[in-house]
């Protein structure tokens, strides 16, 4: 009984040192009337000042006060806040910050063997940087932004992390002071810490895959090996709030681009982000920075992928101003330490297996290693991309960047088995984001590039009253949205939520987007026991980027959790940030200027001159309208698709087509008709005139190109086929053996997202019936059963109508679930209930006498001196 009591203890003290918050000395504080006031009004009540993190906004530091303890410094706070200029203070507490990168500590990676290579790049590691040197697409192809002249010339790079060997001979020509700081010394030093271990090699490693210097015969060579390069050692002691947004707004005017391969803590069960002061430090980066067009911010994904963590909660990744990235393999495989997760950007390449290569970078003691891993080595890749194209375009802004990286990363050589394509047609996956980046073309992308519109935001709240989500099943809410201030386009996708559950770790969310695109916002985190849920928990997924935001949006809570593990949301709503205007269409330019125009009508006019008296006559096309870039008009080749109408004679189409047209807002024509010498052209042309299919290019003298539309979007109840549905409608009526009847699909993209008056909807596809396993909702869309149930009527593992051959439909209290027939057996059988309740009374029986009887009187005072000894111990080892 004593043994049991004073381990009860030992638990109970271990468990309140554990969640206990260690304060530090420091203190960020908001104080008017400028430094020198601010100064004589901390120094009164015994502060320090350390630096200002924004303006009117200090870092400060207390003489007395520990550097750390679980107690609050309550009196200086207070005296403190009682002075009438100070009108906000916080005292800082300690931070847990990982570095991403997981190889043990040994100092047999590095090497400084020299050697020239011949022909090229003489760094002696060249011909072993695999990442930006085997082409094939099987690079992120940064050879060709070179061979163009960009080096990153321009681009100022800053590392934040535990330091920056500056005097390393392979960055020293690219170090720049100006965009450099020593948080923890409080200098204008960055240089690393040494101990035995070499546990402040970090930085120096990201900086090297930066910006080290080129054909200097040293190490390696960096991505932007022409881009200035510096380091803000902040990892290398205590981590506060205060301490990262002093970190984040260094020198913004300055400085372009912030690397940071750190985070909280990658074990599976850590939510956590910014607190006020770092996230006020993005907010002023990405509207003040770079003179207003926005500081870059590039985050490593995290590496908690062993513990089955997800990267969304992680508030630095999961920010909407952050470019996040993550880790490919030398095979393109997803490493076994990446976390999958909806708010992942795109990729670039870092280890993975034993048999696979590495990272090569610089190294601390002025050496080189080939052993930079994880995560971390990913984000300062993509740092030295960017940086090139910065050099291409430095008036891109913060948002253009993540444009440009969306739509040039390659998904190919990318090996996952959750690439799935999005209502505008282009692949995504949770592992890669959009892909692998891809630098020339990041920096041809950036040469002609327009800014995108203005970012608007549109915030839609959900009617939930506390959804009650059982174990082992799921709840779908949906929420529709008709118009959206101003948000046509989207970019980023937020869902904040607020739930609580037995297990945090149980708990899947998805949402799926109007186009039906699938985003999980969380999975499963197996080492995540908490019960504290998620308070306004802001998930984020770039997964529906570019698609519109009308029409109905499903949120998925799956509880996987035991029996009695139940879970509750109690509010959610969506954050929809984009666009008014597409900025597709805006960037870069689809149609050509009037000048340009007439400058390539002029040169075509002269060759076709040439042409005819050469007396050369082309072979006649067979179609209406010729692709082949010898018969095209212009040099000039915009990307459009025509739509042929079809002849008076032809058969009446849809007997609701004239109706529905009528029902539509009125159309416009967007550009004027022109000749092809740029003279103003007859305006005879009709779309019923026939085109013979032997006229040839050099036949036409006047063309037209119309375009039909409407300012806003017709509303949902409107029900117009598209053309391609008409066509599919007059020749397909057959069903396949599954039920599947693409043809009776009505609007599409490159899946169905709306079947006729009959059908149902079920993965992009029309079904007059749904089939087995699923159910159908209200809307006409088949869902899947729980996965208990073989036929159902709903989501839930107790609305089952029939059960897999190996279980027995139950039916209790209303519901009907589906138990595994070895199961349901014992269930059955009464005599476990009957033994258990026996067992249990004889155990009652016998603690009462224990309890009762002169053992416990016996030994009342030794247990009390037991447990005095052990409160004074836990106090001393407390102080």
């Amino acid at each position: 009984m004593v043994a049991c009591t004073v381990s009860f203890l030992i638990w109970t003290v271990s468990l309140q040192w554990t969640l206990a918050q260690d304060y530090s000395s420091q203190w960020a504080a908001h104080i008017q009337g400028g430094f020198e006031i601010a100064k004589r009004t901390t120094e009164k009540h015994g502060f320090i000042i350390l630096g200002e993190i924004f303006p009117d906004y200090y870092h400060l530091e207390h003489k007395h006060v520990s550097k750390r303890s679980v107690n609050p410094g309550l009196e200086h706070h207070k005296k403190l806040i009682s002075e009438e200029n100070v009108k906000w203070a916080q005292q800082q507490k300690i931070l847990n910050r990982s570095k991403r990168d997981y190889i043990t500590y040994a100092r047999n990676s590095r090497s400084s063997k020299r050697f020239v290579n011949k022909g090229g790049l003489n760094d002696p590691k060249w011909p072993k940087m695999w990442y930006l040197n085997r082409g094939r697409d099987m690079d992120m192809n940064v050879q060709g932004a070179w061979e163009e002249g960009i080096t990153g010339k321009g681009s100022v790079v800053t590392i934040l992390d535990d330091g920056l060997e500056k005097d390393h001979p392979d960055l020293i020509k690219n170090y720049d002071p100006s965009a450099s700081y020593d948080m923890n010394n409080r200098d204008e030093d960055p240089m690393p810490r040494y101990d035995q271990m070499d546990t402040n090699r970090h930085g120096t490693r990201c900086a090297g895959e930066v910006a080290a210097s080129a054909n200097n015969s040293l190490c390696s060579v960096g991505i932007a090996f022409g881009a200035s390069i510096g380091g803000v050692r902040m990892l290398d002691g205590d981590v506060t709030d205060a301490v990262e947004a002093r970190s984040l707004s260094l020198n913004p005017q300055h400085i372009h681009i912030y690397s940071a391969s750190w985070g909280p803590d990658d074990d599976g069960k850590t939510v956590d982000g910014p607190g006020e002061l770092a996230t006020r430090a993005f907010l002023e980066g990405i509207s003040k920075g770079r003179g207003g067009k926005g500081s870059i911010f590039i985050w490593a994904s995290g590496n908690g992928g062993r513990e089955h963590d997800n990267c969304n909660c992680d508030g630095y990744t999961n920010a909407i101003w952050t470019l996040s990235i993550s880790s490919a393999t030398q095979n393109g495989h997803v490493p076994w330490y990446s976390e999958a997760c909806s708010s992942t950007l795109a990729t670039t390449y870092s280890s993975g297996s034993n048999y696979e290569s590495q990272i090569i970078t610089t190294d601390l003691h002025h050496e080189c290693t080939s052993n930079h891993t994880g995560t971390s080595a990913s984000a300062p890749l993509a740092a030295g991309i960017v940086a090139l194209t910065l050099e291409a375009n430095n008036k891109l802004t913060w948002r253009d960047m993540q444009h440009i990286v969306v739509l040039t990363a390659r998904p190919t050589h990318l090996l996952a088995t959750d690439w799935v394509i999005n209502g505008v047609g282009r692949k995504v996956s949770h592992s890669f984001g959009f892909g692998l980046m891809d630098a020339t073309e990041m920096v041809r992308l950036a040469r002609r590039w327009k800014t995108v519109p203005a970012q608007h935001i549109c915030n839609v709240t959900a009617q939930v009253f506390e959804k009650l989500v059982p174990a082992r099943s799921s709840v779908t809410i949906q929420l529709l949205v008709k118009e959206c201030n101003s948000v046509n386009f989207l970019e980023h996708v937020q869902a904040k939520i607020s739930l609580s559950a037995s297990r945090r770790g149980d708990i899947k969310i998805d949402l799926t987007s109007p186009s039906g695109t699938k985003s999980t916002l969380l999975a499963p985190r197996t080492q995540d026991n908490s019960h504290t849920g998620f308070n306004v928990w802001p998930f984020m997924t770039v997964h529906m980027w570019g698609e519109r935001p009308f029409g109905i949006w499903q949120l998925t809570i799956h509880n996987e959790g035991k029996l009695l593990g139940r879970s509750s949301l109690h509010e959610w709503c969506l954050i929809l940030y984009g666009t008014k205007y597409s900025p597709r269409i805006l960037s870069p330019p689809i149609y050509p200027l009037e000048h340009s125009l007439k400058s390539n009508t002029r040169k075509n006019s002269k060759n076709s001159k040439k042409k005819s008296k050469k007396g050369k006559v082309k072979k006649q096309s067979t179609t209406p309208v010729s692709t082949s870039r010898k018969q095209s008009v212009s040099s000039y080749k915009p990307n459009v698709h025509f739509v042929l109408f079809p002849n008076k004679n032809s058969s009446k189409i849809s007997p609701t087509l004239t109706d529905n047209i009528q029902t539509y807002p009125s159309s416009h024509r967007l550009y004027s008709l022109q000749n092809v010498d740029g003279r103003p052209a007859k305006k005879n042309l009709s779309p019923e005139r026939n085109i013979s299919p032997t006229t040839t290019a050099a036949n036409i003298t006047d063309w037209e190109m119309v375009f039909y539309g409407t300012i806003l979007p017709p509303e949902q109840s409107h029900s117009f086929p598209t053309l391609v549905s008409i066509k599919q409608n007059q020749t397909s009526g057959k069903s396949s053996k599954s039920g599947i009847n693409s043809g009776e699909c009505r609007v599409t993209t490159t899946k169905c997202l709306e079947c006729s008056y009959g059908f149902n909807i079920y993965n992009g596809e029309c079904t007059a019936n749904c089939p087995i396993r699923t159910y159908k909702e209200r809307d006409g869309i088949c869902s899947d059963c729980h996965y208990t149930c073989y036929q159902c009527n709903g989501p839930n593992d107790y609305q089952c109508t029939s059960c897999w051959g190996d279980a027995d439909l139950t039916q209790t209290l209303g519901q009907t679930f589906c138990y595994s027939k070895n199961i349901k057996r014992l269930l059955d059988d009464k005599t476990w209930h009957t033994l258990t309740v026996v067992l249990l009374i004889i155990n009652i029986f016998l603690l009462l006498i224990f309890c009762n009887g002169g053992f416990w009187t016996k030994n009342n005072i030794s247990l009390n001196k037991g447990n005095y000894r052990l409160a004074n111990q836990t106090e001393n080892d407390c102080c």
